[in-house]
């Protein structure tokens, strides 16, 4: 595998960034991998949504008033059924390799304190930190316009762009190229989330407009990780999102579907 840390970074808000994050790390735990999915999205922090159980120590912590910890203290393992503790317990499958959130979850005097750019450059600093310690490291970026955002694209190895796919999904990845350009780094590879209702399907549209699309699947945080376990249409695209961003092979199994399982997630 020759990338190893990898910046998502979503096009426009609400892209499904963060959920494509913890599903790529799912997958790579199932293909054997110890995958770490790093919050640089300071603001939504969305990714502490898919740790089980309560947060202590958390990345915004270990950037500002804890510099000296290990990364470990903020890592917490990414489980079946999202944030849905009791069923966390029960559904999380037993995977080759590991999947691990290193979660943002503070009060905003803490947030902004972490916004600094002193702060980003110690974000930057943990990214190679966790790089040391798994196989795969993903970055999950919001939309570049702050200094974490900037820190995770330039640490990273490669960026990938994850865009809804839509017209005006493909023009906010267009802006976002420029953006990217603009901090010295560019955008790699790039996932197009299809929604039901967004009028295409995953093999729809130009395309040229993506590396890969993520067909339908139930977007409930509870419904998370579906790549680590299933064989449908959408954690096969996962799989082939992983293998587009990192320039992998992944060498999961999926069973034989037949038709009706071809045309669901």
């Amino acid at each position: 595998m020759r990338t190893k840390a990898l910046a998502l970074v979503g096009a426009t808000g609400g892209a499904g960034t963060t959920r494509t994050a913890v599903e790529l790390a799912a997958l790579g735990a199932r293909d054997g991998r110890d995958v770490a999915v790093v919050d640089a999205a300071f603001t939504t922090q969305g990714l502490s949504e898919y740790v089980s159980g309560r947060i202590g120590t958390d990345l915004t912590t270990l950037v500002t008033d804890e510099t000296g910890a290990s990364l470990s203290a903020a890592t917490y393992p990414i489980v079946g059924g999202g944030g849905d503790a009791e069923r966390a317990e029960t559904d999380a499958p037993d995977l080759p390799g590991r999947a691990d959130a290193i979660p943002a979850r503070a009060p905003f005097e803490r947030v902004a304190r972490a916004k600094t750019a002193e702060a980003a450059r110690k974000l930057e600093r943990r990214i190679d930190e966790a790089a040391t310690s798994y196989d795969a490291v993903i970055v999950d970026v919001a939309p570049v316009g702050s200094n974490e955002a900037v820190a995770g694209v330039t640490a990273a190895d490669r960026t990938a762009a994850v865009f809804p796919a839509t017209t005006h999904g493909r023009d906010a990845l267009q802006r976002l190229r420029g953006r990217v350009a603009d901090v010295g780094a560019g955008v790699n590879r790039s996932i197009a989330v299809v929604r039901d209702g967004d009028g295409e399907s995953a093999e729809g549209g130009d395309e040229t407009d993506a590396d890969v699309h993520l067909p339908p699947t139930a977007p409930a945080v509870a419904d998370a990780p579906t790549a680590s376990t299933g064989d449908g249409a959408y954690a096969r695209a996962v799989a082939d999102a992983f293998e587009a961003a990192f320039d992998a092979t992944v060498g999961i199994e999926f069973a034989e579907s037949g038709l009706v399982d071809r045309l669901t997630p």
